[in-house]
């Protein structure tokens, strides 16, 4: 049995197929997606802590991307600001490839900019999509 799949959905795991291939590459050039913010702000709408296992800590609660995705909608649909969202390691856990391109993801679905802070910088996620034919 064949399940119909949306090719908006097929695209997106490709995408996130394709980009997991180019973290695993490794190295620290290799996030390409991170770059020197001209017009960082001084402050933040959310902050959220990178956590082992690919998790986050937002408002000191653990979450997956998926949960994480649904509390900053909620906050979004509140009338909550959602401009700005930095992305900082926690205390036993640094950045990693892998919450880079998760929040990425969640700044195109949900218009917002992303920013990371590693070693004391502050950088802009900038993202790309690729327009409907």
């Amino acid at each position: 049995m064949r399940l119909p799949v949306s090719r908006s959905l097929a695209r997106l795991v490709l995408v996130g197929a394709a980009m997991a291939m180019l973290a695993a590459c490794g190295g620290r050039n290799a996030r390409q997606d991170v770059v020197r913010g001209a017009n960082i702000p001084a402050t933040f709408d959310v902050t959220i802590l990178a956590e082992k296992d690919g998790q986050f800590d937002y408002n000191e609660v653990p979450f997956v991307a998926q949960d994480l995705r649904s509390a900053l909608n909620y906050r979004k649909e509140q009338g909550l600001p959602m401009e700005t969202v930095l992305l900082k390691r926690s205390e036993k856990q640094s950045v990693k490839d892998g919450h880079v391109v998760a929040i990425a993801r969640l700044s195109v679905d949900l218009k917002f900019k992303a920013y990371v802070e590693e070693d004391g910088e502050i950088n802009e996620i900038q993202t790309t999509t690729k327009k409907n034919d």
